[in-house]
């Protein structure tokens, strides 16, 4: 069976900041996002945000491709990382999100949330609605004038301590 996760990117920096990490795409694993049909094998784990099932090997060859993701690793080998979809961005202090919609559109994306409390914050999401586009785009928000950080959201299993 083909890749279907070859148009997701093959690193991806956890934030736009100096020195941040990267998160790894992960063969061998991949993500559901919405219910796992019946004849899918049991998830290593389950986020519940979603809900988003991580399962073990390569999906099956009929599953609804629009439900499956990739899988990520912060570490080669490290604690699994799936994405969302969503983008965080923050302009500097002043600058409101809403007065720069206009770039944000060009770049591909739209306003899935703005922050009361944060008005130079908010959660975006790729005008495609496909995840790899959004991982995919970041770097064109990188380049919007005024903006501090992005950052993809990447959902993890809890830990229990």
């Amino acid at each position: 069976m083909e890749n279907i996760f070859n148009d997701y990117p093959e690193e991806l920096a956890a934030s736009s900041e100096s020195g941040a990490p990267a998160y790894h795409l992960t063969s061998g694993y991949y993500a559901v996002h919405g219910e796992p049909e019946p004849s899918e094998a049991a998830p290593v784990f389950t986020i519940d945000e979603g809900p988003i099932s991580v399962m073990r090997g390569e999906p099956d060859e009929n599953a609804a491709r629009t439900k499956l993701g990739a899988v990520y690793s912060l570490h080669r080998g490290g604690s699994l990382a799936v994405p969302t979809g969503q983008v965080l961005i923050r302009f500097v202090k002043g600058v409101a999100v809403v007065d720069r919609e206009r770039q944000i559109k060009d770049a591909g994306y739209e306003i899935e949330q703005k922050l009361d409390y944060a008005p130079n914050t908010a959660w975006l999401r790729s005008r495609s609605k496909k995840i790899a586009d959004a991982l995919n785009g970041i770097s064109a928000l990188r380049k919007i004038p005024d903006v501090e950080n992005v950052e993809p959201q990447m959902l993890m299993q809890a830990a229990h301590r």
